[in-house]
Parts: C-alpha cells; sequence; structure tokens
C-alpha cells in the first residue's frame, strides 16, 4: 500500500497548526506530527477505519486520532487522506 495526502487535507495540517500555534506552539507541533504519524497505521491495515454511508461508490473511511477525525479513501493500492478536523468542529 502507498499513502497519500491530498491537497485538502494539507490545508487542513496547516489550518489546525495555524489555529493551535498562537497559544502553544509546541502542542501545534506535537498535533501536526501526530497527525502524520497516524495513517502509517492504515498501510497495515487500511479497512480497521468505519466505512462511511453515503459514498457507496467509493471506499470512504474514517478513524479518530486523538480528538481529530481522519478521513481516507481506499483505491487499488493507495490510502488517500481526504480531509483532517478536530471532532469540536460543526462539520
Amino acid at each position: 500500500m502507498k499513502l497519500k495526502w491530498t491537497s485538502k487535507a494539507l490545508s487542513d495540517l496547516v489550518r489546525l497548526y495555524e489555529f493551535l500555534a498562537p497559544v502553544n506552539q509546541q502542542a501545534a507541533a506535537h498535533t501536526v506530527q501526530m497527525l502524520t504519524a497516524a495513517p502509517k497505521n492504515l498501510l497495515l491495515n487500511p479497512h480497521m477505519g468505519e466505512q462511511l454511508p453515503g459514498f457507496e461508490l467509493r471506499d470512504v473511511r474514517r478513524i479518530i486520532v486523538s480528538q481529530y477525525e481522519m478521513r481516507y479513501e481506499i483505491q487499488a493500492s493507495t490510502v488517500y487522506i481526504l480531509r483532517l478536523w478536530h471532532t469540536r468542529e460543526g462539520r
């Protein structure tokens, strides 16, 4: 399996960092490190996440990493990280 980040997911990482950094730059950096490391588990077990309804023609799933939701899609031998956000965000 390969892992690829979409531009939206990378933008989400930047947004989360920029939200946290003014309050605690060390916590912001730790959060980004945690979120970028978490998908490595998906390479060994890509189906570990909860499959999401509404994406019947695609294999879109989510995992919770600490207090963050990470959505991803499995296509052939690639896991695409689609989006990230804090679970308290209204999405």
